[in-house]
């Protein structure tokens, strides 16, 4: 098998089912409302990634069958965020400035893939554990979903990346700080880092520029809701 279909192997099957509103930590709200409106940049990767697919790609088996695979989870997040809308509603100020961040991710002049790359990894790993906690039952569910498709993106977007020579450049440095910034500038600085905005600064950084965050080791442990924490609406169908 080649180191492609490796990657695309390890995926799990799900999909995303419609949730109810649940509580989420005080103090979150309008941060998780601001990643929320982020959705948008759901379906452009999987834009990126099919101008990725016209241009030309590293001559090794499994690559495009792998690009396309990717392509078809961004729908499926893009789903199971939209049933998140459905329950929780939206902050419209946060919707309109969210376009505009959009906009600058489509305008930015960098390779397509080497952009969903740099987003998976130092914007969407930011985002999910956001979710994870400080989020409901429903939100943390869906985020540590999809963080398990987003491990294999980031394998499968960087080694596209290595393989064609493509770096990131100072343009999408800066534009991801902006985005996580943008997030997280809301939160202060309490002693939950959780809350804490310069935390999750940091981990952005440190993914950008290691490719991990010790700061989210707790990530690594899959942490489903018990049967008695939710009811089977805020479950969702694997296999």
């Amino acid at each position: 098998m080649s180191s492609y279909l490796e990657v695309v192997s390890r995926k799990r099957k799900w999909t995303p089912v419609a949730v109810d509103k649940g509580e989420w930590v005080p103090g979150s709200e309008e941060t998780l409302y601001r990643a929320l409106a982020l959705r948008c940049l759901e379906l452009p990767v999987k834009d990126f990634l099919q101008q990725g697919l016209e241009k030309e790609l590293p001559n090794k088996p499994g690559v495009i069958e792998a690009l396309l695979s990717n392509q078809q989870d961004e729908d499926k997040h893009d789903l199971g965020l939209q049933y998140i809308i459905n329950a929780h509603g939206v902050d419209q100020k946060a919707e309109r400035e969210a376009q505009r961040i959009l906009q600058a991710w489509i305008e930015a002049p960098e390779h397509p893939i080497l952009k969903a790359s740099i987003l998976e990894r130092s914007v969407f790993f930011v985002l999910l554990p956001l979710f994870r906690f400080t989020g409901d039952i429903g939100l943390r569910t869906l985020a540590a979903d999809i963080s398990r498709d987003e491990q294999t993106h980031v394998a499968i977007h960087g080694m596209v990346c290595h393989d064609l020579g493509l770096k990131s450049t100072k343009n999408l440095n800066r534009l991801r700080k902006a985005t996580v910034a943008w997030v997280v500038d809301n939160l202060g600085t309490p002693e939950n880092k959780w809350l804490n905005k310069d935390f999750w600064i940091n981990q952005s950084d440190s993914l950008y520029t290691k490719g991990k965050a010790e700061g989210l080791t707790e990530t690594q442990r899959s942490r489903m809701p018990a049967f008695f924490e939710a009811s089977n609406v805020n479950l969702p169908a694997y296999g």
